[in-house]
């Protein structure tokens, strides 16, 4: 274990970092951040500062690839020496930045802003994957980034976007089927944004919204005793029958009582069985195929089904509200679903359900 931080050992550091050859560089720059990182907690800001000023000579005569190391080293650490940080992430090569300029705490938004207007693609990409971007940030990044940049700020759910950034990127959409879908997934597109997108995706970009999960719930950690990265430990799905559900909407079907009103009735008392059977006969799609749409965390397709069963907004809002083991949805989700409700056609809501059945159907082939 390293000893705490002396001025001696700094002394003594200091006077290597001088003398050095590059062999003995990277030595000496492997043990000044063990150096730091060993004692950082009982660190002053003026022992910190002396950090600086013994690794921006090192960085100097150090390859990128040898700095890569100590960026990422110093990337999560909210006390690393603020110029060595800065030096790091205004380093041409984008392997020694780009640690740093996705987590870094010690850089300003005017920093990541300078380097959004001057740096390579690989500095902005970088940046686009940090945690929260502010809409300064992200216009700067939409201003000078390419298609990777757009579809990883599209992607973060942590970014703020301006009006003026969302218009871009949805006009880039437009030569995009990635973007579209990203963007379709974000739960604070604006909905006179959301209806635009929609009318402009493709079959199978729409077929994919129809099951695709609540951005915020795709991106949360496994917890303890999870399988591991990547992976979701889930239940398994249990088998429903559905024949006496399917019995009963045909025969209120049959008799010309199967109405809003009677759907709205079966979600209020959480008669989902029921529901499901209702959409399943309206939209003439199996049952298989409307199941985990209403089940899903998100809303899209739940949508889709309802209004190509031609259901009122009111029936669709209590299905939406009742449904079981569901998270509530947020007041933004309500709006963005009431967009997609009133902005599609009846047409094309019957079209989408059927193909995005279709395309579920296959993936199981």
């Amino acid at each position: 274990m390293v000893a705490a931080a002396s001025p001696e050992a700094v002394k003594d550091v200091d006077g290597a970092v001088k003398d050095g050859t590059p062999p003995r560089d990277v030595q000496i720059l492997k043990q000044v951040t063990d150096l730091f990182l060993s004692n950082v907690d009982r660190l002053r800001e003026s022992q910190i500062s002396a950090f600086d000023e013994l690794l921006v000579p090192l960085i100097d005569r150090t390859e990128a690839g040898t700095l890569a190391h100590l960026s990422e080293a110093l990337s999560t650490t909210a006390l690393a020496p603020g110029k060595t940080i800065r030096k790091l992430a205004f380093h041409d090569d984008a392997v020694a930045a780009a640690p740093v300029l996705r987590r870094s705490a010690r850089l300003s938004d005017g920093d990541l802003i300078e380097i959004a207007k001057t740096h390579s693609q690989q500095h902005l990409l970088a940046i686009a994957g940090r945690r929260t971007l502010n809409e300064a940030l992200t216009d700067a990044l939409m201003r000078r980034g390419d298609v990777n940049v757009s579809n990883a700020l599209a992607r973060n759910a942590g970014a703020k976007f301006s009006e003026c950034g969302y218009a871009t990127l949805v006009g880039r959409a437009e030569r995009d089927e990635s973007l579209t879908e990203k963007l379709g997934l974000r739960l604070d597109l604006p909905a006179n944004l959301l209806r635009e997108i929609l009318s402009k995706a493709t079959d199978i970009v729409l077929a994919r919204f129809l099951t695709a999960p609540r951005p915020s719930v795709q991106k949360k950690a496994p917890g303890p005793g999870a399988a591991g990265a990547g992976q979701v430990s889930a239940a398994p799905q249990r088998k429903v029958d559905y024949t006496q559900a399917q019995s009963h909407v045909l025969e209120l079907n049959r008799t010309g009582k199967l109405t809003d009103s009677v759907i709205n009735k079966f979600a209020v008392r959480s008669e989902y069985n029921n529901v499901i059977a209702a959409l399943s006969l309206k939209t003439d799609v199996k049952i298989e195929a409307i199941a985990p749409l209403v089940e899903s965390d998100r809303l899209y397709g739940l949508i889709v089904a309802c209004k190509a069963a031609r259901l009122s907004w009111s029936a669709t809002t209590m299905i939406i509200r009742n449904r079981p083991d569901c998270p509530p949805a947020t007041p933004r989700e309500f709006e963005q679903a009431q967009a997609i409700f009133e902005g599609l056609l009846l047409s094309a809501a019957q079209y989408s359900i059927r193909f995005g059945a279709d395309q579920m159907a296959l993936k199981k082939v």
